[in-house]
């Protein structure tokens, strides 16, 4: 009978290519298949450090229709590495689905460490970190007002992802539910050539993007309710 391979979930560089471990380049040499977000953006950081292994698209368009065939092949004694265009698998990222099919068929799983982008945004903000929320991306739609109402009073340093297209929106949205003098940071295009962290009340800081065009991955730090 064959022993059951190994999954490993396995952080990329959000931004700097050299943002990666020896350890992370070291598994994905070995493993038998990459499962990656997008083959092509992860083909640009494997052919940088010449890993040249099977690349497979696992995103969260297919995982559902494809977690049983990977499930069965780890089964079987394939050891596989999940990898995503930037970060942590698993954090705003597809993984979560296949490590709980893992779990339950006691395939190991094992995370290494590595960047993901809250935290170096949370760190930079100046705001406690001694609690925190990450909230993620917020619904675009369905479940926004519920969820910012009840994040209104939310004592914890609040941390959101958004898209660039999204910000300003977000930010007046934020506005209208916390107040204009809620302290803030938004950092974008984190460890790369044009970084930028912008500090200050809700206000200012979207009155600072609000005429610019914005572009990059998106983090959001807000201080937590005082009251």
């Amino acid at each position: 009978m064959a022993t059951s391979g190994m999954l490993y979930l396995v952080p990329t560089p959000i931004g700097n290519l050299k943002d990666i471990t020896i350890r992370a380049l070291e598994v994905l040499q070995q493993v038998d298949v990459i499962l990656a977000e997008d083959t092509r953006t992860s083909s640009k950081l494997l052919n940088h450090y010449q890993v040249n292994k099977p690349l497979s698209p696992y995103h969260q368009h297919n995982e559902h229709k494809i977690v049983q065939h990977l499930v069965d092949q780890l089964l079987a004694g394939k050891t596989m590495a999940v990898i995503t265009d930037a970060g942590t698998p698993g954090i705003s990222d597809p993984a979560f689905l296949l490590v709980r099919e893992c779990i339950r068929n006691n395939i190991k799983v094992e995370t290494l460490p590595g960047a993901t982008a809250f935290v170096p945004a949370l760190v930079n903000s100046g705001l406690t970190t001694n609690r925190f929320s990450f909230e993620g991306f917020l619904p675009l739609k369905k479940g926004r007002h519920t969820l910012l109402t009840k994040l209104a009073t939310e004592e914890r340093t609040m941390i959101f992802y958004e898209s660039p297209l999204r910000l300003v929106k977000t930010l007046a949205d934020l506005i209208t539910y916390f107040g204009a003098e809620r302290k803030c940071s938004v950092s974008r295009e984190l460890t790369k050539m044009f970084e930028e962290n912008a500090r200050g009340t809700l206000q200012e800081v979207h009155d600072h993007f609000q005429t610019k065009n914005v572009k990059g991955e998106i983090v959001i730090i807000v201080e937590g309710s005082d009251t």
